[in-house]
C-alpha cells in the first residue's frame, strides 16, 4: 500500500512538472536598470520610460529590426499632402485593454494632450500641432503650425490613449494604470519592486509568445548581476562594464551587445559673465579632457570616441567632424589668452544612476580640468533630482546623454540647443540655457526643408557650426549597450537600437 502511495506521489509530481514546464517557458523575468516614473505615456519622454510604455501602448507607427525601420502600427498607411498636413489611415478592428474600440477620436485626444505641460513632456511636438481633423472613424489629418520634416519619424513614440477612460479617471489613476492597445496589459505594479505584465490575447498583431513578464527594476549594477547569476532573472539590461569579464566567463550566461546610439557629452551655458562664454575657454576645457583614457580606464573599452552628439544613422551626422586632440599644454595657453592664467571655479552637475559609469566619468573630468587650473566642484545626484534641474535650465556645466528617436538631428537641436522658449516648446532640455541667435536662425530654417538631401546637408552645416565654431558641447563618447541572458533557456533576443525592451519581440 505504501509502495502504491509512493508511486502515485511520483506520478503526480511528474504531471505537475509537465504542467508547469510549458507555462514556465511562456514566462520571462527581466532585471532592468531603471524603474518606471509613471504609466502616463506622454509624461516621460526618456528611453527608459518609453521602454515600459511600448508594451502597453502603440503609436500610429512602430520601429522594427536592428535598423529601426519605420513601419505601420495603429495606422496602416500615411500621407504628407502638403507641408503642414499629415494624413493617417487607421487600422480597423483594434480595441483597447478595456474593450473600447480604437478610433480617430482617440488619436485626436492623444495629440491634443501633447501640448499640455501638466501631462506631457512632448511639448516640442505638441506645441506645434495647430489642429487635428477627424474625417471619419478611421481617417485623421494632423496639421502643424510649421513644417516638421521629422513628424512621421516620431510617430512610434507618441502613444495613443483611450479618450473615454482617460477622461473618466482621475489623474492619479491615469498615472498608475495604463489602458492602451499594446501587446501587454498591466497586471500589477509594486513601486520599487516589480512590474508584472500579462499578454493581451486580443492584440491586433497577434498574441505575444511570452504570456507573463515580470520586470524587476534593480538600479544597483552588482545586485542586478547577482539576480542573473542566481537564476532569479533570465535577462538583464545594462551589464556593468566592470562585470563584463565575469559575465563572459560564466558558462551559464551569454552576453549580447551592440553599439549604442547614445552619446555622452558635457553641456555648458554661455552667459556673458561666465568664463566659458569665451570660445577659447570652451576649447581649453575640451582639450584638457583625455577621452581615450576615460574609454580605456572608466568604460573598460566599452565605448567609442565621439566628435558630435548625433550618431551615424541620424540625419545631420557629419563624418567630417573630428575630436579636438587631448593637449593640456594648449589648454593652459588658451586659458591664459582668455585672461584665466590661474583657471577658475565651476560646478559640474550630473546623474549618478542614469548612464554607464556616469559618476566616475564626472570624477575623471574633474581630475583632468584640475590639471589645467580649473577647480571643479562635483554635484552628482540621482536622476530623479538631476533631470528636473535640466528641465528648469538652471545648470552651468553638466554631463548628459542623448540619442534621437526620430533619427533626425533637427529635433535634437530644437530640444537641447535652441534658446529656451516655453511657448513654442523649444529648448526644453537645454539645461544650461545656452543661447545663440545665429544657431537658432539656421536651425529654424531647417524646419522648412523637406527635401531629404538638402535637409541632410543643412543639418550637417549646422552640426559643424555647433561643434567646431561654437563648441556648444564637449562630446565624450558613444556608449555600448550590454545585455546578458541565461543560456539554455531558448531565449531569442535581438536588442533594439533605441534600447527599449519590447517583449512581443522576444520569444522563448
Amino acid at each position: 500500500m505504501k509502495k502504491f502511495a509512493w508511486v502515485a506521489a511520483i506520478a503526480l509530481m511528474l504531471v505537475a512538472l509537465l504542467a508547469v514546464g510549458p507555462a514556465a517557458a511562456k514566462s520571462l523575468v527581466v532585471a532592468v536598470d531603471s524603474p518606471p516614473r509613471m504609466m502616463n505615456p506622454h509624461g516621460d519622454d526618456s528611453d527608459a520610460g518609453l521602454s515600459y510604455m511600448a508594451n502597453f501602448f502603440d503609436g500610429l507607427l512602430q520601429r522594427k529590426g536592428a535598423g529601426g525601420k519605420l513601419v505601420p502600427a495603429l495606422a496602416v498607411k500615411w500621407e504628407h499632402p502638403d507641408a503642414l498636413s499629415w494624413k493617417f489611415y487607421l487600422r480597423k478592428g483594434v480595441t483597447f485593454h478595456n474593450g473600447n474600440p480604437f478610433t480617430a477620436a482617440d488619436v485626436k485626444f492623444s495629440f491634443e494632450r501633447l501640448g499640455n505641460p501638466e501631462v506631457s513632456e512632448f511639448l516640442n511636438t505638441g506645441k506645434q500641432i495647430s489642429a487635428v481633423e477627424v474625417l471619419d472613424d478611421h481617417t485623421v489629418v494632423i496639421k502643424t503650425s510649421e513644417p516638421i520634416p521629422w513628424f512621421a519619424n516620431n510617430m512610434h513614440q507618441i502613444f495613443i490613449m483611450d479618450k473615454e477612460s482617460t477622461e473618466a479617471r482621475d489623474s492619479g489613476e491615469v498615472q498608475n494604470r495604463p489602458i492602451g492597445t499594446g501587446a501587454y496589459k498591466l497586471e500589477e505594479w509594486v513601486k520599487g519592486s516589480y512590474v508584472r505584465l500579462v499578454a493581451n490575447e486580443d492584440y491586433w498583431e497577434g498574441a505575444p509568445a511570452i504570456k507573463n513578464v515580470e520586470i524587476r527594476p534593480i538600479t544597483e549594477a552588482s545586485t542586478r548581476f547577482a539576480a542573473l547569476v542566481s537564476g532569479q532573472a533570465e535577462i538583464v539590461t545594462g551589464v556593468p562594464v566592470e562585470l563584463y569579464e565575469p559575465v563572459v566567463n560564466n558558462a551559464k550566461l551569454e552576453v549580447v551587445s551592440r553599439p549604442a546610439r547614445r552619446s555622452i557629452f558635457l553641456a555648458l551655458g554661455n552667459k556673458a559673465e561666465d568664463p566659458w562664454s569665451d570660445i577659447r575657454v570652451r576649447k581649453a576645457m575640451y582639450m584638457a579632457i583625455n577621452e581615450e583614457e576615460i574609454i580605456e580606464k572608466v568604460m573598460r573599452g566599452h565605448a567609442t570616441p565621439a566628435a558630435q552628439i548625433p550618431d551615424p544613422p541620424t540625419i545631420g551626422y557629419n563624418a567630417d567632424l573630428k575630436r579636438l586632440s587631448y593637449d593640456p599644454d594648449m589648454a593652459k595657453k588658451l586659458l591664459t589668452e582668455a585672461g584665466y592664467p590661474n583657471g577658475f571655479e565651476v560646478t559640474l552637475t550630473g546623474p549618478n544612476d542614469r548612464y554607464v559609469q556616469d559618476e566616475k566619468i564626472c570624477e575623471a573630468v574633474a581630475k583632468y580640468l584640475a590639471k589645467v587650473g580649473i577647480k571643479v566642484n562635483l554635484d552628482v545626484k540621482p536622476k530623479s533630482i538631476f533631470f528636473p534641474e535640466v528641465a528648469d535650465g538652471v545648470l552651468d556645466f553638466y554631463l548628459i546623454g542623448w540619442f534621437d528617436g526620430t533619427y533626425d538631428m533637427g529635433r535634437t537641436y530644437f530640444k537641447i540647443a535652441h534658446s529656451r522658449d516655453a511657448e513654442k516648446g523649444f529648448g526644453g532640455l537645454n539645461g544650461a540655457a545656452y543661447s545663440n541667435a545665429e544657431l537658432d536662425k539656421l536651425l529654424e530654417s531647417t524646419a522648412k526643408i523637406l527635401d531629404t538631401e538638402k535637409r541632410k546637408e543643412t543639418l550637417q552645416r549646422l552640426n559643424k557650426m555647433a561643434m567646431d565654431e561654437q563648441i556648444v558641447w564637449i562630446p565624450l563618447h558613444y556608449q555600448e549597450d550590454l545585455y546578458a541572458i541565461q543560456k539554455n533557456k531558448g531565449i531569442s533576443f535581438d536588442p533594439r537600437p533605441d534600447r527599449w525592451m519590447v517583449y512581443k519581440e522576444i520569444s522563448k
